[in-house]
């Protein structure tokens, strides 16, 4: 009787050891992340972020049906990202869709998407020689109560592969999820400010940022006429936003505007500069001479510049690594033909390799026009240089003459060896210094500073990287896209990051920062060992299985037969 006794006690122990683990595991939750990289540990600025959910957040995700191994690899990583932040809040639901599921609907489905901002990608998938051509959807959805925004989940790179594509998308998803949960489910706080009077982009031209903008912060206009009639009002006002956006200015600044501004800084408040040091449009190329003079353009605002640790200098830079123009070529028929020409004035600026800054990380080409040199001055103020030309740029002085027969040029190498990598956008960090400290100020004001407190602006020497072409109907497109070439840049994120950046309190731009190892499989080595691959991953596993069948049948019965 003893034994079936202990028996029995050995049953109840594991059972209430079970039970008491179960039960342990209710409220004591913990995973494991195994990855030599972290990729599914949520930094704490994330945690935070998703710990504030108070109510039901759903994510439609997109990424689902039949599609290449890329993108059922962007699949499940996207997958794994959105458990991690349902087990850190239940509040979190996602659910992944499949868009083109219903074929009656299918064109009407893709009307709407389309009509929301939410592109397909016509992907051709290869197998062993054989093409076939896949419609996917790389977008998510984040809605909370009435809010939501689309989040994409591939990121566009010129040039590169579907399989480097996902490995650039994967590293940026707990930022892009994190930035939608934290839209939709967190009040706006933020103000921006878009100043005008100074004859800056107009707003249709700067259209598809201040839609951005809108998604996460409050954005207005700020018109600095009002600053002749009552200056001290006028800052006042100002000193209500947080972030003041500058955009192309093409008339030069009062005294009394600089100290509206510079007062503005030393009180905290953040700017985002893009000014054009040199006076040259595209549109004035094309006349009868299909030329124009490039010249200096003073804004007054060398000094201020000056005072924060810069300075702009009137030259354009001239970069073989340079975007295309489409120029008429004849005609043929009704119809003018249009031909693409590599355009020495308009760089491609690419963010230098390993550079680990957030707003620049991982980025793409961004397009620059009739740019600039920014030169970095010594002073108390750090910074830090965002982005520079190619290290094949040379500097042309102005004033001079551009003419669109550049376009025939071949510039031999050695011609812009040893001169490039100047600087077009930097951030400044620190405490800047007032502009008027030791000068007579342009009018009294009681609350003026001479040193501010901890602030920082970036300031970039092109105005047109915030500025969106018009469709045929003069309606605005999307920031970055050349309609001309049908290329699209990476102007509207790598803006929209300054924007974060400059007005980011709770670290989320940082998550940008996380590297991510994806491995990809060589799909050349895998189709010319596939039958080698079949073997080791299918057959080999089954033969191993059937001997150890064969062997534990064999002993099974070798032992009972006795």
């Amino acid at each position: 009787m003893s034994a079936p006794k202990n028996n029995f006690k050995k049953i109840a122990t594991t059972i209430a050891l079970v039970v008491v683990l179960n039960l342990a595991g209710h409220f004591v939750f913990k995973r494991f992340d195994l990855t030599a990289d972290k990729r599914y540990t949520l930094s704490k600025t994330s945690l935070e972020i998703v710990s504030e959910v108070k109510e039901p957040l759903y994510i439609d995700v997109f990424l689902e049906g039949e599609f290449p191994g890329e993108f059922k690899k962007l699949q499940t990583e996207t997958q794994q990202l959105l458990e991690e932040f349902k087990a850190e809040n239940p509040n979190i639901i996602f659910q992944f869709v499949n868009p083109l599921e219903d074929e009656d609907k299918k064109d009407k489905t893709m009307q709407s998407f389309m009509e929301r901002g939410m592109t397909p990608v016509n992907v051709t998938v290869n197998d062993k020689g054989q093409q076939t051509q896949e419609m996917v959807f790389p977008w998510a959805v984040a809605t909370c109560g009435n809010r939501s925004v689309k989040v994409p989940l591939l990121k566009n790179m010129m040039g590169a592969s579907t399989a480097e594509k996902v490995v650039s998308s994967v590293q940026h998803l707990e930022y892009a999820f994190a930035n939608a949960i934290n839209t939709v489910a967190k009040d706006k706080q933020k103000k921006v400010a878009v100043i005008k009077g100074n004859g800056e982009l107009h707003d249709i031209l700067i259209a598809d940022f201040v839609k951005s903008v809108r998604d996460n912060y409050y954005i207005g206009t700020f018109t600095l006429d009002s600053v002749a009639k009552n200056p001290t009002e006028s800052l006042k006002y100002l000193k209500k936003y947080d972030l003041a956006v500058i955009a192309k200015p093409t008339e030069a600044f009062t005294d009394e505007e600089k100290e509206v501004l510079d007062q503005f800084i030393v009180n905290g408040g953040k700017t985002l500069w893009l000014v054009d040091q040199v006076n040259m449009e595209m549109d004035s190329l094309y006349n009868q001479n299909g030329a124009n003079l490039a010249f200096p353009r003073d804004l007054g605002l060398n000094d201020m510049f000056f005072k924060y640790g810069i300075r702009l200098r009137p030259d354009l830079i001239k970069d073989i690594m340079a975007t295309p123009i489409a120029l008429a070529t004849g005609e043929q028929g009704s119809a003018t033909q249009y031909t693409q020409y590599p355009w020495f004035f308009s760089p491609l600026i690419y963010p230098s390799q390993g550079t680990k800054h957030p707003i620049v990380s991982n980025l793409d080409g961004i397009k620059f026009e009739f740019c600039s040199p920014i030169e970095p001055l010594k002073n108390d103020i750090k910074k830090t240089v965002l982005l520079h030309s190619s290290p094949y740029s040379k500097l042309i002085g102005t004033p001079s003459e551009v003419n669109l027969r550049m376009v025939s040029e071949r510039p031999e190498q050695k011609e812009f060896t040893g001169t490039g990598n100047f600087p077009v956008a930097v951030l400044l960090e620190g405490k800047f210094h007032s502009v008027y400290e030791n000068r007579i100020l342009p009018f009294k004001d009681s609350t003026w500073k001479s040193v501010g407190k901890d602030n920082k602006m970036i300031v970039i020497s092109d105005g047109d990287v915030i500025k969106n072409q018009l469709d045929k109907n003069f309606q605005p497109l999307e920031l970055g896209y050349d309609k001309w070439t049908n290329n699209l840049y990476a102007n509207k994120e790598f803006v929209m990051n300054c924007v974060n950046y400059l007005l980011d309190d709770n670290g989320l731009i940082n998550i940008r920062s996380k590297e991510v190892d994806l491995p990809i499989l060589d799909k050349e080595k895998v189709y010319s060992n596939y039958t080698t691959s079949q073997v080791i991953t299918v057959a080999i596993p089954i033969v191993i299985l059937l001997i150890f069948g064969v062997a534990f049948t064999f002993l099974r019965k070798r032992k009972y037969s006795r």
